[in-house]
Order: C-alpha cells, then structure tokens, then sequence
C-alpha cells in the first residue's frame, strides 16, 4: 500500500468554493484502478490549508494510472487553480500497521 500525501495551501476566501469543487472532483479518483481510499483533511489554525492523503495499490497507480488519464484532466481543471503555491506531493510506503 502507498499513501499520497500532499499539504494543499487554498487562495484566501476560496476555502468553501474549494471544498465543494473537491467533493465533486473525489469521483475521479475513485474510478482509477488501484484506488483504495483519500482523505481531505482541514487545518485547525489556518483556514486556508488542508492536507489530501490517498491510499493506492501501488505507486503506479497513482503517478501513471491516474495522472495519465482523462480523469485527472476533470480532478485538474476542478481544483488546480485553487492552489497558492501549487503542492509538492510525496509518496510513503507502509512500514508499520497496528
């Protein structure tokens, strides 16, 4: 299992508009092969930031099998432009389960 994390900084007053658009976007994600689960979580202190963790099969899934399609193209057009600065997303790999 790989987990996707990214810390998502929203343009100031677009928090509300962003959430909307992300709950309509997570039907992308969901149709990909190798899509287990995603998160959006908000920050406490600071209204403007979230952080987006997905779970995928294998790390191909995410960087080829969604990145590469159509659908991600719709995930784009919804949500990019929300952004500032745009978000570095990583990669971990599960070591630990309890």
């Amino acid at each position: 299992m790989i987990v996707e994390v990214a810390v998502l900084q929203v343009r100031h007053g677009q928090a509300k508009s962003f959430e909307a658009d992300f709950k309509l976007a997570s039907q992308y994600i969901r149709s990909i092969p190798g899509y287990h689960s995603h998160s959006l979580l908000k920050c406490m202190e600071q209204e403007n930031k979230y952080i987006l963790v997905a779970h995928w099969q294998k790390l191909e899934d995410h960087t080829v099998g969604f990145r590469q399609s159509p659908q991600y193209e719709q995930w784009r057009e919804l949500l990019h432009h929300y952004y500032d600065p745009f978000p570095v997303v990583e990669h971990y790999q599960e070591i630990i389960l309890t």
